[in-house]
Parts: C-alpha cells; structure tokens; sequence
C-alpha cells in the first residue's frame, strides 16, 4: 500500500509484452481533491476512499469522495492517517491512524527503517461515527483489506523491523500471523477471492537500496502455498487484483525512474502497459465492475511541486468484470 512510494528509485526491466502505440485510455482527474494517494472504491463503485490533504491539512487524513468529485467527507482529523478500504458490505470502513498514540513518535509511512510505531487500526461507519479500535500495541499496523465474504481483516504488521502477514476478525479479535519469511519483508495484501491474497514483498537484505527490488506473490489465505509470480530482478509493486480474478494491476518502475501502471495475467503472465507519462503513476485500484482504475499521479503537478492528484481511467473495454 501506501508503504515505500517516496523511497523508490529504480533502474529499468524488462516486460514480456509492450505495446507498439503509446496510448492511454481515457484518463481523467477527479476534482475537488488538493492532494491525495492511495484510493479504493466502496462496494458499489460510486466512492472512493483514501488519504489527502484538502484544505489546512498539514499531514495525511482519511477521506472518502465520490466518483464524480462531490460529498468529500473526512472520516478522522486526529494523528496522521494511512491505508483505508471499504468493508465489502459498504456498511463500515477500516483505516491506520495514530490518533491515540500522538506521544509517540511521529515515524514515517514511506521508510520502513521508521514506520510509526503508533500506527493503528480502526473500523468506523462511513460518515466516521461509531469507531473501533481494532489492535492495541505498539506496531506498526496497517495496509489492510477485507476479504470478500467479509470474514476477515488483512494487515501488515512490523515487529522488530520484521513485516508479516496478519489477519483478524473484523471486530479485532482471533488475530493470526500467516507469513514467516525471516528473509521477505511482505505488504501490501489483497484477497483476490476468499481464499487467494495477492501482495508484494521486497528481501530484507534489500531495503531501502536505491532501486530495491521487489516482488509479487500469491498465498492462500492461512498463509501456506506462497508462490512468487514474477520473476524480473526489477520493481513489481501495488498490485490490485481485478475483478474477473484472472488479472491485476500494479506498478512497475522502467527506466531510468519512471513509475507506470500494467496489467498482469495470472493465468499467462502475460502483462499490458495502461498508463504512459514521465511522472509517477502508482497506487492502482480496480472499481467491482472493472469499469474504472482509479490511481494516483504528479503528471499534471506544477514545474518542483511534489504533490499527487488522484485520477480515473476508462478501462472498460479490457473485459475485467466479474465473471459471470
């Protein structure tokens, strides 16, 4: 998720297949919204939710819009927020904050060496009443998602430096760890049906090099039978899997530094390029009709600001519905 962005910097690799035209699909930015990164769609398809920064905000909070870019609504404005995502019923949201832990200190989302320790979960109703602290430590706690069934929560957790899988209940309770990798730093997960997550992993011996590599994998959803899925020596990061549960987006870095969206097949590993411009492209999300990618860039960023707008892409016509 949201982890690692700002520290990557990475040389180029090679893809299986690349298009002759560089084109995108219709592509537009949602108005409205100052700064944000990270944004995933409700249930019906009709909002997102994410992190920004909209008016006197001076760090990261979690806000839900719609599609058209009306009915901003921020769901918490103590702390400093990160990773949130939509209970699969629509009825509630999960999202990271530090909010009872501002004595702590502050830590920093996108260094792994420096993530907030304070850093916890919480559910709440999507106009932000009724919140639920869900873990109560001093870990960092985030990146998390739901499994489709609404069954179980999906987190990432850093104990000692070490990140891992979790899962728990969605009122917090039967937390489990399901990675063991005492060499893989894995993040970044997602159900891509009840039993199957998708994530990335980078190796410890890795991190925080300039161009680390990483990778993505699949794991059933107890942990056992992870597989990694691609193979190249270069950057594979943010995947989100699409709703025909045969392909995923994510993030590859091409040379010398430049971030873009793909397509993946999990059946073929054939991958397609959607996004082509010189500034970052990253934070892929697929609407439940795999109508719309929703994704974060600077392409439109004034000359030296450093600042991402959150975006939409028409990928209709890739067929990656739910099958029927």
């Amino acid at each position: 998720m949201v982890a690692m962005f700002a520290a990557l910097s990475v040389p180029g690799q090679e893809t299986k297949t690349q298009p002759t035209e560089q084109k995108e699909f219709r592509t537009w930015m949602v108005p409205n919204m100052d700064e944000g990164a990270e944004f995933y769609f409700s249930p019906d398809g009709k909002r997102l939710i994410g992190n920004a920064k909209y008016g006197n905000d001076t760090v990261h909070q979690v806000y839900t819009i719609g599609i058209d870019g009306k009915d901003l609504v921020c769901i918490n404005h103590l702390g400093e927020d990160a990773c949130s995502y939509y209970f699969p019923d629509g009825k509630r949201l999960i999202f990271t904050s530090t909010r009872d832990n501002l004595e702590m200190k502050r830590g920093n989302y996108s260094d792994p060496k420096d993530y907030p320790q304070g850093a916890e979960l919480y559910s709440c109703k999507p106009d932000g009443s009724d919140r639920m602290r869900l873990t109560k430590n001093t870990c960092y706690d985030a990146e998390a998602s739901l499994s489709p069934n609404g069954k179980w929560i999906l987190f990432t957790r850093q104990i000692d430096g070490k990140l891992d899988l979790w899962r728990m209940r969605p009122d917090g309770s039967a937390q489990e760890q399901i990675t063991f990798t005492p060499e893989w730093q894995e993040g970044g997960s997602f159900f891509i049906d009840n039993e199957t997550i998708i994530c990335r992993a980078w190796e410890i011996k890795n991190q925080a090099q300039r161009g680390m590599p990483m990778s993505i994998f699949t794991l059933k959803s107890d942990g056992s039978q992870l597989t990694r899925i691609t193979t190249d020596t270069g950057t594979n990061w943010a995947p989100y899997p699409a709703p025909d549960g045969e392909h995923f987006a994510f993030v590859k870095v091409l040379p010398p530094h430049n971030y873009e969206i793909f397509l993946m097949s999990l059946k073929t590993g054939e991958q397609t390029r959607l996004t082509f411009s010189d500034a970052f492209d990253g934070f892929p999300a697929i609407s439940p009709d795999g109508k719309l990618l929703a994704f974060s860039s600077g392409r439109d960023s004034k000359p030296g600001e450093r600042k991402l707008k959150l975006y939409l892409m028409d990928i209709s016509a890739l067929g990656l519905g739910p099958k029927k």
